[in-house]
């Protein structure tokens, strides 16, 4: 199975303490109707734990989906629940929510809301494109896939480069003359799994994995950038 997880950066100076505090117990409901049914959409934090000197928690929510049902079209309720920590990085204090990139950036906006009030407050984490290709280039027998972003050739929005050999190609000289790196996926050595990393600091485990082991790397491999 696929494992995904986002990194964001906190805005705000806080204290690992004070969003365990505004955390704690936090519940929202909101009712709606399904026929002649009310039935209570909940949002809550659950499993709030400190783990170490991170804190760990679990998003969870309910949703509407649709699905068919003999080709009539019914409403259903399902819950996802996404886990994520937050963790100090020399002086940044860093958030991970363990789920795709979309729904991690919509419970992101939403913890911002409800630790700050306001959005915007927990945003992407980034690493700057020279420490991103630094980085690549320390990898670069691992490395199977690379795209680049910010071309600078008309028409043109991204390039790509497959392979076993990319580090002995003229191609890769001649891509970082016209874009920046943006997305790498490497096998690297001591990990011995398949993972995909992008600038804006979504991090992707394609071989089988536990979500400890994507933490992991992402606090071993990936904090370190964003610290620079």
């Amino acid at each position: 199975m696929v494992l995904a997880g986002k990194i964001f950066l906190v805005k705000e100076a806080s204290e690992i303490g004070s969003i365990a505090a505004k955390l704690k117990g936090f519940k929202s409901e909101e009712v709606v109707e399904l026929g002649e049914k009310k039935v209570p959409l909940i949002t809550e934090i659950r499993d709030l734990k400190m783990v170490g000197d991170d804190l760990h928690g679990v998003f969870s929510q309910d949703f509407l989906i649709e699905v068919s049902h003999h080709g009539v079209v019914v409403s259903t309720p399902i819950t996802s629940e996404a886990p994520f920590l937050f963790s100090r990085y020399k002086d940044s204090l860093l958030l991970v929510i363990l789920e795709k990139k979309l729904r991690a950036n919509n419970i992101a906006n939403q913890l911002s809301k409800i630790l700050f009030i306001t959005t915007g407050m927990v945003v992407e984490a980034r690493i700057p494109p020279e420490i991103f290709r630094r980085f690549h280039e320390e990898n670069f027998e691992d490395t199977k896939v690379i795209f680049f972003d910010d071309v600078d050739i008309p028409n043109v929005n991204k390039l790509s480069l497959y392979g076993s050999g990319l580090a002995n190609t003229s191609l890769y000289v001649d891509y970082c003359g016209h874009g920046k790196v943006w997305y790498i996926v490497l096998k690297p050595k001591k990990y011995g799994i398949i993972v995909g990393v992008t600038r804006n600091c979504v991090v992707t485990m394609f071989s089988k994995a536990e979500r400890e082991e994507l933490v992991d790397y992402m606090k071993r491999e990936v904090f370190p950038l964003i610290g620079e």
